[in-house]
């Protein structure tokens, strides 16, 4: 990241996947993350005891629950002192595979909570501290190409990604003249545990159908994220960038 100083960036969705990858480069380049996910994992804590001792601040927190997020970013704050808050990375999602006329009520009410509303309130609370600090700041959304594009099975996920990508634009209007800005990267289809319930089978036919010809993997968006952090993005406002190999041309 082409940064001055190290900074403090705040990840959800810490324990695996893509956040763990967007943890791990944020440290490995000298900065300070506050990372909260709803389990921790092996490999988090391993990153928190090995070199990165003292850089890396981790809470459980149902992202899904509003009411644990203001003290989350509370515990952040005070972890690093008077390290000011540069970013806050929205990563956290859940998905349920189903047609809607079978998708309980319950597990659609979830995933809007933790997929949206989540990082809604996420965003809320480190903006409240960005713009007590009077400086630049970025906020960054994971969102999917499942948010631009129909698929079966997906609707209430897209509706959450779709949603998070107009949140976006909203929002880099309303907080661009403080130096802030908002973007989103929607990955195309990986395989991890957020591959909505995909056999290989309908993976090899997402390949084929890719003009790049592969999945897209952890590799290909995080630099994406890294730029999207750094000063080089400064102008960079209010879009939805896509990683996904021209799936969606």
């Amino acid at each position: 990241m082409s940064l001055l100083e190290p900074r403090l960036a705040i990840v959800s969705g810490a324990s695996r996947g893509l956040g763990l990858a967007i943890i791990r480069d944020l440290l490995a380049a000298g900065h300070h993350v506050a990372a909260c996910s709803k389990a921790g994992s092996a490999e988090l804590t391993a990153l928190g005891a090995g070199d990165f001792r003292g850089r890396l601040h981790w809470q459980a927190v149902d992202i899904g629950d509003p009411t644990q997020i203001d003290g989350f970013v509370d515990g952040a704050i005070a972890a690093f002192g008077t390290m000011p808050l540069w970013a806050v990375i929205n990563n956290a999602g859940m998905v349920v595979d189903g047609v809607l006329p079978t998708l309980p009520v319950i597990d659609i009410e979830r995933i809007l909570q933790v997929n949206l509303t989540g990082a809604i309130c996420l965003a809320r609370a480190g903006l409240r501290r960005m713009l007590r600090q009077r400086g630049a700041g970025r906020i960054l959304n994971i969102s999917s190409i499942t948010g631009q594009r129909g698929y079966t099975g997906l609707s209430a996920y897209a509706a959450s990604k779709a949603g998070l990508d107009g949140f976006t634009r909203a929002l880099a209007r309303e907080v661009g003249r403080r130096g802030i800005t908002v973007n989103s990267v929607a990955p195309g289809y990986m395989r991890t545990a957020l591959s909505h319930g995909l056999d290989d089978k309908q993976l090899e036919q997402i390949t084929r159908r890719t003009p790049l010809n592969r999945l897209c993997e952890i590799e290909d968006v995080v630099p994406v994220v890294r730029f999207l952090l750094s000063d080089d993005a400064r102008f960079i406002t209010g879009q939805t960038l896509v990683v996904d190999g021209g799936l969606t041309n």
